[in-house]
């Protein structure tokens, strides 16, 4: 693909001159001699076949046969040679999708990320973020500085940077991506040089002067990292492993010398060289701005796998199963003259397939109407009103009967401030469902009296009392 848009923008700059010649003898006037070049043209292809009688005479519709076709079956293993398929993963579903699993783990193992794990669904959405049209902000600003001037930082941005500009190379193989990125490049070391850098500024890259403090701690520039304390900073001066860095590093930047054969000594309110500090995070702070246009030519596709993953997430394990069986979507071919008159045929084959469902029965689980007599056997014909569910209508009698242990006729009757108890089953009218609690409300009291006056005591005497008499002769002292 990438050789025939070569050979197609080479033919629209006309380099040679044939294509601006073909032109003026189409708009200039008809002369006598008109058809001088046609007969001389068809000489020339008709030597050409006479002298190479085996070649093909139109190897760009055998091409577009071929790709209309589709995939070669293998003839010794029975499986099917499909280059295209081999191009993604079953995540990326033929690049409608990003397959960003393994950049979230390393995102997820960065040391001092602050967060100890990020799902997949938030990390799709920073990412898109990033990506918006109108966004200002930068690829890893909810990180610490730490994280993102540390190696593996680095590597995650490195990976991350190789699989999009894959992607893109992938689903949009005619988009100059190459060009784009030197563009990039090249605007990103005009304010580099400039330290124009946002979050990536010559401070926070050297992290300050030899001994400074600063809110991360004190910076040893020998052994380039931050101290908490002044006392294990002072500590560490004295270590094998600070001598060797800071003679390293005398070695690489020799002191400045007062006389003229060696470098003059920089002014005092100069910045101090940190070319070295400045190479350590510059390949972070280049992928950083670099995955910035190309998060924003993702964006909609971010979108789009932000919201398959939504959709993933509430199918079942049944549903899933189905989905994997199903067969991918055919990409429409590009259709030529003889494909065009069959056009009507294959119209009527699409007519065939759409569901016939005059009656509006159910579907089914395969997507088709259910058969007329299983609909008439569960009655899903009749319908039943619930005016304690805000008069939702329910379609059958098994259906109706589960929605009173369901969360719609719960909330209704918590409205309601009744209980949801097997009392109130086959109650749908709100006045009905009130008339039924007063009464059970009356006869527990009647319960009450009952059983006060049924229960029967005998005092020491013999006399026997009901249980009302007998409390009050106690508590007057007779008893």
């Amino acid at each position: 693909m990438h050789s025939r848009m070569g050979t197609l923008n080479s033919l629209y700059m006309d380099e040679t001159g044939p294509r601006n010649q073909e032109l003026e003898q189409l708009s200039s006037a008809s002369a006598p001699d008109d058809l001088n070049d046609f007969y001389a043209k068809l000489k020339k292809i008709k030597d050409h076949h006479h002298k190479y009688p085996d070649s093909a005479t139109n190897t760009f519709a055998l091409e577009l046969d071929a790709l209309v076709e589709g995939p070669v079956v293998n003839s010794e293993g029975g499986e099917t040679d499909d280059s295209f398929s081999r191009l993604f993963s079953g995540e990326e579903s033929f690049g409608r999708y990003v397959d960003l699993n393994a950049n979230l783990t390393e995102y997820n193992n960065l040391k001092h990320s602050g967060k100890r794990f990020m799902p997949y669904l938030q990390y799709l959405t920073i990412l898109a973020e990033v990506g918006a049209p109108d966004a200002t902000g930068q690829l890893g600003a909810e990180l610490g500085e730490k994280t993102r001037f540390s190696k593996e930082y680095e590597t995650y941005l490195t990976n991350l940077h190789s699989y999009l500009s894959s992607f893109i190379r992938r689903t949009r193989p005619l988009q100059p991506h190459a060009q784009q990125q030197i563009d990039a490049e090249a605007e990103f070391n005009k304010l580099w040089e400039q330290n124009q850098i946002q979050g990536w500024d010559a401070s926070g890259l050297a992290g300050g002067l030899n001994g400074s403090t600063s809110a991360e701690g004190i910076w040893c520039t020998a052994c380039q990292r931050h101290y908490a304390k002044q006392t294990v900073y002072d500590a560490h001066l004295t270590s094998k492993k600070h001598v060797k860095a800071a003679a390293r590093t005398s070695e690489q930047n020799p002191p400045p010398t007062t006389n003229g054969n060696g470098p003059a000594a920089p002014e005092s309110g100069a910045p101090q060289s940190s070319s070295r500090k400045h190479i350590k995070t510059y390949r972070a702070a280049l992928l950083t701005h670099l995955l910035g246009p190309i998060l924003k030519t993702l964006y909609g596709t971010l979108l789009e796998s932000k919201a398959n993953v939504e959709r993933r997430f509430s199918l079942t394990a049944h549903e899933r199963e189905l989905e994997l069986e199903e067969p991918e979507v055919d990409i429409a071919p590009v259709t030529t003259g003889e494909v065009n008159e069959g056009a009507p045929a294959m119209e009527e084959e699409e007519e065939e397939e759409r569901i016939y469902n005059p009656l509006k029965l159910p579907l089914g689980w395969d997507g088709k109407p259910i058969p007329y007599w299983l609909y008439k056997l569960h009655g899903l014909g009749v319908e039943y009103r619930c005016e304690i569910c805000s008069d939702h209508v329910y379609m059958g009698r098994k259906n109706f009967d589960r929605h009173f242990q369901e969360s719609r006729h719960a909330f209704g009757m918590r409205a309601l401030g009744l209980p949801n108890t097997k009392h109130f089953h086959e109650i749908t009218r709100i006045a009905d469902a009130l008339a039924l609690a007063e009464r059970l409300k009356h006869e527990g009291r009647q319960e009450i009296q009952q059983s006060e006056t049924m229960e029967e005591l005998e005092d020491e005497e013999g006399n026997v009392y009901n249980k009302k008499t007998y409390e009050d002769l106690k508590k007057q002292g007779l008893i």
